[in-house]
């Protein structure tokens, strides 16, 4: 299970990696990501926020680190490698394990959104520093603005998640 629920608890073992959990990863994190961007480049611009853009981010980064930091490189790494696969990823074989562990069976929702403020410290909090950006973004408006799309992903991916085991379920 993927999903946590008190009526369907996450099982000891870690998901299998065969086409059925990458398929999930996946369709949970296209899901999740347009929801984030959706929220960062539509709706709190439209709502007089900041504009998020987190491929400009994954630029920075790939800079710093000395690869190819162009826009392609930069939306790839935004969209395929994070949001498809490494953020489900932390989900499915990290945080979901450990919630489950210590805290137990629970609603998804107080994990998931707990997972997208933790995505959120690592994203605004690491990566910026690692890219050499200011710490938090200087916690201008844009550090709320990607709070908010990282918590948003993380309840969305989850919740995608769960009403994919519900209708695998019946």
């Amino acid at each position: 299970m993927l999903a946590l629920t008190s009526e369907r608890p996450l099982t000891a073992t870690l998901p299998k990696m065969n086409v059925d959990t990458l398929g999930l990863m996946f369709i949970s994190g296209f899901v999740a990501t347009i929801a984030f961007d959706f929220w960062g480049q539509i709706v709190s611009p439209g709502l007089g926020f900041a504009n998020l853009s987190p491929h400009g981010l994954a630029q920075s980064l790939l800079g710093s680190l000395g690869l190819p930091n162009n826009a392609f490189a930069g939306y790839f790494v935004h969209f395929y490698l994070v949001g498809l696969i490494g953020y489900p990823i932390g989900w499915m074989y990290i945080f979901a394990p450990i919630w489950q562990k210590i805290i137990g069976n629970t609603h998804w929702f107080l994990p998931s959104a707990i997972y997208g403020f933790g995505l959120w410290l690592f994203a605004i909090g690491g990566i910026t520093f690692i890219a050499g950006l200011p710490f938090f973004l200087n916690f201008t408006g844009i550090a709320w603005v990607a709070l908010v799309g990282h918590v948003l992903y993380g309840i969305v991916m989850v919740a995608v998640l769960d009403v994919i085991e519900r209708k695998k379920a019946q």
